[in-house]
């Protein structure tokens, strides 16, 4: 049966190393973003709404840019990551100018999603077999308590120009059991990972299945994240001026205490603009696409 869902985009967040806003920088013929590409993916496969989390500042640009592309072609809601928005006591360090990280990122989205829902970065290309696996996969899930990862290939992942920040992913059964948050860069013709927290650094294979933040979860993670959130900032009290309440990290916790997790594989490749000398390489791709067949020439038209 199918049923609705929406597509949580991520997209509060400065692009540090590309310098600027990642999330529009047209790499299509006629001005498309990525962040189009992945909203004519989800609504290609079945998807019934779309949320963007952005900063306040942000939201004229946004909806001018993106929003109003595709408000007519399917149902869209705006909702805003706010520092302040946490529990009740939390001192916020004078220092402190970032939001929290993705978990609460996607807390934000709490009072416009009451439905099965599947995050992303607005800025990562994921390709449309990623879509297409985890509607199907939630419109056969009847249990609240069970959420799917979308993972890919790491040599489909990676950048000539630098290293990527993805997780190695663990699994039993097609049951994600851990992810392991890493660096990771070609070095001497191998693919080497380097975990982000000091841990010493593994070669992996290039098939190896990697988390790029596409998750899917039921409305009963919003309660998890809400509860959660309070719990990190107890952790962190003591130095709350760089912590981050990230995503992959609550989904480890969430295994840990019996949550399936499963793990659906797409051999699409990834594109994005990590790097400045990223883009030419994502436009002449998205070109290839386009003369396949597999996008319009101009997207929304």
């Amino acid at each position: 049966m199918k049923k609705e869902l929406t597509l949580v985009l991520l997209a509060a967040g400065m692009g540090s190393r590309f310098g600027g806003l990642k999330q529009v920088e047209p790499v299509g013929p006629n001005g498309e973003f990525i962040i189009d590409y992945s909203i004519y993916d989800a609504i290609q496969a079945g998807f019934t709404k779309i949320v963007f989390i952005i900063k306040k500042e942000n939201y004229d640009l946004f909806r001018e840019t993106v929003g109003k592309r595709i408000e007519g072609k399917i149902p869209v809601e705006y909702v805003f990551q706010d520092i302040e928005d946490i529990p009740d006591g939390v001192e916020i360090p004078k220092d402190r100018t970032k939001p929290w990280g993705t978990g609460h990122a996607v807390l934000a989205a709490r009072n416009v999603v009451h439905e099965n829902f599947v995050m992303i970065n607005s800025d990562d290309f994921y390709g449309r077999d990623a879509y297409i696996k985890i509607k199907d996969f939630f419109d056969k899930n009847d249990n609240p308590d069970n959420y799917a990862m979308v993972a890919f290939r790491v040599a489909n992942t990676m950048t000539e120009n630098g290293s990527v920040k993805r997780g190695v992913c663990e699994q039993e059964n097609n049951y994600l059991t851990n992810i392991i948050e890493s660096s990771i860069e070609r070095v001497d013709n191998k693919i080497i990972a380097s975990p982000l927290d000091g841990r010493s650094s593994f070669e992996v294979l290039e098939d190896a299945l990697v988390s790029m933040n596409f998750f899917g979860f039921t409305e009963k993670m919003f309660m998890t994240l809400k509860m959660g959130l309070v719990k990190f900032f107890e952790d962190n009290k003591d130095d709350l001026t760089k912590c981050e309440y990230l995503i992959p990290d609550v989904v480890f916790e969430e295994i840990k205490k019996g949550k399936k997790v499963t793990v659906l594989e797409s051999t699409d490749k990834w594109l994005g603009v990590t790097y400045k000398e990223d883009k030419e390489f994502v436009v002449s791709n998205i070109k290839k696409l386009i003369e396949k067949g597999e996008y319009p020439y101009d997207l929304w038209k």
